[in-house]
């Protein structure tokens, strides 16, 4: 009784609150983490009233499975997005982009935290401020679509963004296997080749592969139905399924083999969307469906926030040197790579700031180095939560504003589904009447 009590609050909380946002002019996502923020553990779940709120972090993180499926679900969205004739158009921007701009952030974070480290070595041992570099690289696909999916935003920026997104995550992944196998032969005193460089492309390519077979069968099965009701369950299954296998991990010869659920997701949707003939319908069909999904996820993770790491002097030092030399390396690696690949100028002025948001995959990262770098490991989430806090309550907001000044936000885009229906009666019922004979 209380799982289902803290779902349906988490649910109406969410809901009502976005009507607030609404006339304050911000996103649903942000209502959403502030939701999660009032039902946590340091709010209302302090009352210790099960099923009123999240009493614990514990709590909180036994509803993991709905982050994991809304996080499959995402990632097969934005795998939509990488069809053949878009890629065609923006392809090598997009590749060009999303490489140079996670690589000069973790770059400048880098730097910046290594000068931080000589001047309170004591605070920001070295292992942590290189991993952090790695960190920053990543930026939250989940975000980023809700509010594209919210304004229905559509143009130049919004073609680039989503598969900007996508190549990010894909290049976060291997700028932190390499910085947090660093960190751990500075720890340590021994270098392991095989930790730094085999094993994390073993995890992008197994997991492509995993991907684009899944891909396969989904279309494959398809096939066999023509109802849109048993196509949709077919869709939601194989979502399901891909994020299930994707969390297998295994031993081989001392290498350890593991896959990467956002990057497994999106292959299954990029092939899906390129082999499937009736695969846009299906994906507005899924879109409504996982509404529910989505709004739990995002108001959980405002409930995982970790507000305690204000209380340390250092941390928030520390965490405000991550935030501007991030903040910064996304703008410049961004506007730098879209000047060179002669972007549209809208292109070159706000994907950047687009590229802000940060939660679950940096969170990831975070926590493996808490697992295994010990108290490095601590520091490195510690800064990670507090940046993941700060990004994921302007970033969403940041991002309405670019795509509004960009122009791929209408004014149509933001009329409700009331208003919707309404024009539609209206204009049924102008089409019967014109339809009627006169008498003579």
């Amino acid at each position: 009784m209380e799982t289902l009590l803290a779902l349906s609050l988490a649910l109406i909380a969410g809901l009502m609150l976005s009507r607030l946002a609404k006339l304050a002019g911000l996103p649903a996502v942000t209502a959403y983490l502030i939701a999660g923020v009032i039902l946590g553990p340091y709010l209302i779940g302090a009352i210790g009233v099960k099923g009123l709120g999240f009493i614990s972090m514990e709590n909180v993180h036994s509803f993991s499975i709905i982050s994991d499926v809304a996080l499959g679900f995402i990632a097969f969205s934005i795998g939509n997005e990488f069809r053949l004739h878009e890629l065609k158009k923006i392809g090598k921007q997009a590749t060009v982009v999303g490489i140079f701009q996670a690589v000069v952030t973790t770059i400048l974070v880098d730097a910046a935290l290594i000068g931080l480290h000589f001047a309170m070595p004591d605070k920001l041992p070295l292992p942590a401020a290189i991993v952090l570099g790695a960190v920053a690289s990543a930026t939250a696909p989940a975000a980023t679509l809700m509010v594209v999916r919210q304004y229905k935003a559509k143009g130049p920026l919004t073609n680039i963004l989503l598969p900007v997104v996508a190549l990010d995550d894909a290049v976060g992944l291997i700028l932190f296997a390499i910085s947090f196998g660093i960190a751990k032969a500075i720890i340590s005193g021994a270098v392991d080749i095989v930790s730094i460089i085999v094993e994390p492309l073993i995890e992008i390519v197994l997991s492509l592969v995993l991907g684009a077979l899944m891909g396969v069968l989904i279309t494959f099965f398809e096939r066999f139905f023509h109802s849109r009701s048993k196509r949709l369950s077919m869709s939601v299954a194989f979502v399901l399924l891909t994020v299930a296998l994707s969390t297998l991990k295994f031993e081989i010869g001392g290498v350890h083999i593991a896959f990467s659920s956002l990057l497994t997701c999106m292959m299954l949707g990029t092939v899906f969307c390129n082999m499937c003939d009736f695969s846009e319908e299906l994906m507005d069909r899924l879109d409504r469906w996982t509404a529910p999904i989505f709004i739990l996820f995002f108001v959980i993770s405002g409930a995982e926030l970790e507000l305690s790491v204000f209380t340390d002097f250092a941390v928030v030092i520390i965490g405000v040197v991550y935030i501007i030399a991030r903040s910064l390396g996304k703008y410049t690696g961004a506007r730098i790579s879209s000047q060179a690949t002669h972007c549209d100028p809208n292109i070159i002025k706000y994907l950047g700031i687009t590229l802000l948001p940060q939660a679950g995959v940096a969170l990831g990262m975070a926590i493996k180095a808490k697992e295994q770098l010990g108290s490095e490991g601590a520091i490195v989430a510690n800064i990670t939560l507090m940046a993941v806090l700060i990004y994921e309550l302007i970033g969403p907001m940041l991002t309405k504003m670019c795509l509004l000044k960009a122009g791929d936000i209408k004014p149509e885009g933001k009329t409700s589904a009331r208003e919707e229906a309404k024009q539609k009666m209206e204009q049924s019922a102008t089409e019967a009447t014109e339809q009627v004979p006169v008498a003579k």
